[in-house]
């Protein structure tokens, strides 16, 4: 499998898992993957996620998926900056997903941040991906 975009692996192992209404799904681990989970975590998208070794001796993300009453709470997950095109956003023109319902995650100087945090923080950076 081409791992050009790990991230963009990520939320698509996401989305299949939520489609076969799994409880976890895993992900090879890796710090930017993390950080993401954390703001899908506070944001309260996901149960969480803790680092497992697998018996090949790597490093995999667990990730535990949340549904409500029996769909997933995540209904859509998009990459939005791609390894080919590349998404920068000032900290004015961060986009905002379905009037604030949902999240943009992006990546700034001061760290991996829902699109809420970084208005706060007056920070602006690469736009990973939209969660609603």
């Amino acid at each position: 499998m081409n791992m050009n975009d790990p991230l963009g692996d990520m939320l698509t192992r996401i989305r299949n898992a939520q489609m076969r209404g799994k409880s976890t799904v895993r992900t090879p681990s890796s710090k930017l993957r993390a950080w993401v989970l954390d703001v899908l975590k506070a944001e309260g998208y996901i149960r969480g996620y803790e680092e497992v070794t697998t018996d090949a001796g790597h490093n995999e993300l667990e990730i535990g998926l949340k549904y409500h009453d029996g769909a997933p709470v995540i209904r859509e997950l998009s990459r939005v900056s791609k390894p080919g095109r590349r998404v920068y956003a000032g900290a004015k023109e961060i986009p905002q997903v379905r009037q604030g319902l949902g999240v943009s995650i992006v990546s700034t100087p001061k760290g991996v941040m829902s699109d809420a945090a970084a208005r706060n923080a007056n920070v602006g950076g690469e736009v990973l991906c939209t969660v609603f």
